[in-house]
């Protein structure tokens, strides 16, 4: 990897949740193979309780953890959509606002 001393280009953590683990996979091979993200951490055991069509669901889950650029953030929202196969997927984006050096340099390398 490069020197990480250099300015990086500002990073983002993008958080999705997928119906299984197969699908979770497919998502982050994707987009890390795309360099849509740098990385993509796939938590099993979620459970979501929400409300869809004015009734209270609940679902077992998985939560994918994408850290990607925020310029990225964008076109990774579009491509996990393609890939998702909800009707209205939760993506949501938190730009990082510290974290060390050498990993967010990492993420700024990784990507495209």
């Amino acid at each position: 990897m490069e020197d990480s001393s250099f300015v990086c280009r500002p990073s983002s953590v993008v958080f999705v949740t997928a119906p299984n683990t197969d699908v979770a996979q497919e998502i982050v091979h994707t987009v890390i193979n795309e360099r849509l993200a740098a990385c993509g951490t796939i938590l099993p055991g979620a459970r979501s309780i929400y409300r869809w069509q004015g009734a209270v669901e609940s679902a077992d889950e998985i939560q994918v953890i994408l850290k990607t650029t925020t310029e990225n953030v964008t076109k990774l929202i579009a491509r996990v959509t393609e890939l998702h196969p909800y009707e209205v997927p939760e993506i949501i984006a938190i730009e990082i606002s510290a974290g060390l050096p050498a990993y967010l340099a990492w993420i700024d390398f990784s990507t495209i």
